[in-house]
């Protein structure tokens, strides 16, 4: 039997009658001629929870612009106002709502007239979709009813009046209004955005990236593409010693241990009754974390054990680094061996043949004469940190989804997204790199990177993965890495030595020339993609709005859409995040200000999003027969016919019934 037969015969199991297959062959043929659904992009997020959660609420604004689209001539926008906050928290505006009104009959009208709306809208948002693909999104306790209400303005007729006033009321008299409420609400945000893109940096800076990935656990659909900190998170949960250092050296600067002993139940008690007796008390140290006072009430003694333990992983992560440069020296890291350059009697350091002081010189666990051999309470203390990481539960969790759902990059619907750079030389070509004995540039360089850092996780049990997990470092600080982009990671400096000048990391040529059309052409090109039709999206680099800088770049091939959802970046960016629409009609820019809570959001209607700027506009209404799923669907009824064709010739007989 050859191939073809093979495959028609398994296709057939599916399709076993000439009736099942044309059914699916017209439902493909219909579903290709609906509209093209909103794709909805975010990036660098960084725990930034409650505004995260918000611009997925809202969809970027794309739940108010469709209010508006309804209901621009019978509302004003105080009320339109007030329809997209009930929508985006429901529970919690009906709970404020209901304490406006005097008697039952009020509260009633309320119900009646809010429900009629969201009705409303949520039939114009549903009408772009098939009604199987409504049908699995409605909510199980009002799947029916819902159904039936969203079939009656495709009535035409008046026979129905009755029943449809008759559910309303009902469902109002055996008050499941709130209820109903909230579930057609949730089912609207559903709707608005089909397909979410996650372009990175969910990790770090904020306090809960444990929540953000619970969030989109529970997407009905959604891709991450990896970014520096969350690979770096990756390698803490395969087992990687440094990773774990690092990790827990950024969440010491920025205060934010809660998530490793909180949200993720890993015990730092070790680290910290080694810290306790090892390092001297400092508050004036270069070790003090970035504390937010006005949000939180310190004790001396928790900032003086933090800023302990700041320094005791610090020193451990700059020698276990050492080792790894040591390792490999492909990685032509020599360079970053900045324990070596240290004068520790005169407690300087020599970078580049100059002496700078040093800002700290308690070294206590360091030997000049082998900087990077831990001592054996650091090997202790490493040890049980490797462990726990390993054995946590909750974050073996977060980083299998995380290695489920995502990928260095993604093509999809002729776009190229990726979290940093292309690496490039100075002459604009595709920066190679050794890997494993073998020279890697261009696209075969991500999908190498992507298969290191997957069998890091698979082999996390195995005493020799360090031969991949060295790579999952190289990631975050590697001169060659998508994800970090830069000549070197100048950590120790920032920390150690006051002058700036030593702070310097030189970005990698992409993010000069990735501003040229004919780079983003090149690089389009690379991955398959249209070079004329397709975009590329970035995160990573923040966009420094306020100083003039434009996320629209290369003729509008290039976007860039990290503007600083982190609040350690927004007073450089000026504002707080880009985010992106793709729907039919084109691509929308949507730059943010800062959230301030969910009760400003909900008690004032205070909404995040800024401007909206138009990058692409279609001439004609784009269907899904134009994107990648569309082209999938193709593939499909090409299949389909082959079967018909197959069953019709009598080349494979149909299944009785």
């Amino acid at each position: 039997m050859d191939a073809t037969k093979k495959y028609l015969n398994l296709l057939a199991k599916d399709y076993p009658t000439i009736g099942d297959t044309t059914a699916e062959i017209i439902n493909l043929e219909a579903i290709m001629n609906l509209p093209k659904g909103t794709e909805h992009f975010v990036s660098d997020v960084h725990g930034e929870y409650e505004a995260f959660q918000h611009v997925l609420r809202n969809g970027s604004g794309n739940i108010k612009e469709k209010i508006k689209e309804i209901f621009h001539d019978r509302l004003s926008q105080k009320e339109m106002n007030s329809l997209a906050t009930l929508i985006y928290y429901p529970e919690d505006k009906i709970r404020l709502i209901s304490n406006e009104f005097e008697d039952l009959e009020e509260t009633n009208e309320w119900y009646r007239i809010t429900l009629s709306r969201l009705i409303g809208l949520c039939v114009y948002i549903a009408s772009k979709y098939t009604r199987s693909k409504v049908r699995k999104a409605l909510p199980d306790e009002f799947a029916y009813i819902i159904e039936e209400l969203l079939a009656k303005d495709g009535d035409g007729y008046t026979n129905k009046e009755d029943y449809y006033s008759e559910i309303i009321d009902s469902i109002i008299s055996l008050d499941r209004g709130a209820e109903f409420i909230t579930a057609i609400s949730y089912l609207i945000q559903r709707l608005v955005v089909d397909q979410l893109h996650v372009v990175g940096d969910i990790y770090d800076r904020g306090p809960y990236p444990d929540k953000i990935i619970d969030t989109l656990m529970a997407h009905h659909s959604v891709d991450v593409q990896w970014g520096n900190h969350d690979i770096l998170w990756m390698g803490a949960a395969s087992g990687s010693a440094v990773c774990i250092a690092n990790v827990l050296r950024i969440s010491a600067r920025y205060d934010n241990l809660e998530i490793i002993e909180d949200a993720y139940g890993v015990s730092l008690r070790q680290l910290l009754t080694f810290a306790e007796m090892t390092y001297p008390e400092d508050l004036e140290s270069c070790f003090y974390p970035k504390v937010d006072s006005e949000k939180k009430d310190y004790f001396e003694d928790e900032i003086r054990q933090i800023t302990k333990m700041h320094q005791a992983i610090s020193v451990i992560q700059f020698k276990l680094e050492g080792d790894i440069i040591n390792r490999h020296p492909e990685f032509k890291l020599d360079h970053r061996l900045v324990l070596n350059s240290i004068d520790y009697e005169n407690g300087t350091i020599s970078i580049k043949g100059k002496d700078y002081p040093l800002l700290n010189t308690n070294f206590p666990t360091i030997d000049p004469a082998n900087p990077y051999k831990l001592t054996s309470e650091e090997e202790l203390v490493v040890e049980k940190l490797v462990t726990a990481f390993k054995n946590c539960g909750r974050l073996q969790q977060h980083i299998s989804y995380l290695y489920s759902k995502g990928n260095m990059y993604l093509t999809y619907n002729d776009n190229l997204l990726f979290h940093g750079c292309m690496p490039l030389t100075e002459t604009g070509e595709f920066l190679g790199m050794d890997i494993q004995g073998k020279q890697y540039a261009g696209k075969n360089l991500l999908d190498k990177f992507e298969e290191v850092l997957r069998k890091g996780y698979l082999n996390k049990g195995h005493k020799d993965n360090d031969k991949y997990l060295d790579y999952v470092w190289y990631l975050w600080t590697g001169p060659v890495s998508s994800l970090f982009g830069k000549d070197q990671m100048t950590t120790f400096e920032r920390y150690y030595v006051a002058d700036k000048a030593t702070h310097e990391e030189k970005k990698n040529a992409y993010y000069a020339m990735r501003n040229d059309e004919k780079t983003c052409e090149m690089i389009l090109s690379e991955f398959g993609q249209n070079p004329l039709k397709g975009h590329i999206i970035n995160g990573h680099t923040p966009v420094k709005e306020k100083r003039g800088e434009d996320p629209i770049k290369a003729n509008g091939r290039m976007i860039v859409i990290d503007g600083g959802f982190s609040k350690a970046y927004q007073g450089t960016t000026g504002l707080a995040g880009y985010t992106l629409l793709y729907n039919s009609y084109g691509m929308v820019l949507v730059s943010h200000q800062p959230f301030t809570s969910v009760k400003d959001a909900i008690k004032n209607e205070i909404d995040i999003m800024s401007t909206r700027r138009v990058i692409d506009r279609e001439l004609d209404r784009k269907k899904v027969r134009e994107t990648g799923v569309g082209r999938e669907l193709a593939e499909q009824v090409s299949d389909l016919k082959e079967l018909l064709k197959a069953y019709r010739n009598g080349d494979i007989v149909e299944e009785t019934k």
